[in-house]
């Protein structure tokens, strides 16, 4: 994979992750509980973001050490392979905690598109 071809991906993580945090701006936890859309979406920005990292090949995920990569596609894998068992406690911590630390992150890899 070209260089350009993960910055897309990397571009692809920074954008599905910021659209989680912003769905839940404003909610609560017992939000996500009673909400079953935003369980959905929530789940699938989150799949998507660890899909875009798994899709970096290694040789590139080396360059930027201070991304989670094993956490980011591991929590991509537990929600496809475990998706009877999602743990709603774990969802929202990943949304609200992790994932604003990746974006900030991501933010200083990748260049501002414009209007950012």
């Amino acid at each position: 994979m070209s260089r350009h071809r993960s910055e897309v991906r990397l571009r692809h993580m920074l954008d599905h992750a910021r659209e989680a945090v912003e769905m839940v701006s404003g909610k609560s936890r017992a939000d996500l509980t009673n909400t079953r859309l935003l369980q959905l979406g929530l789940v699938r920005l989150v799949e998507i973001v660890g899909e875009a990292a798994a899709s970096i090949p290694k040789d590139q995920r080396t360059k930027y050490p201070e991304i989670p990569w094993q956490d980011v596609v591991g929590m991509r894998n537990k929600l496809i392979h475990e998706y009877d068992r999602i743990d709603l406690d774990i969802l929202w911590d990943t949304v609200t905690v992790e994932l604003p630390d990746l974006i900030e992150t991501l933010q200083t890899i990748l260049p501002p598109e414009a209007g950012e």
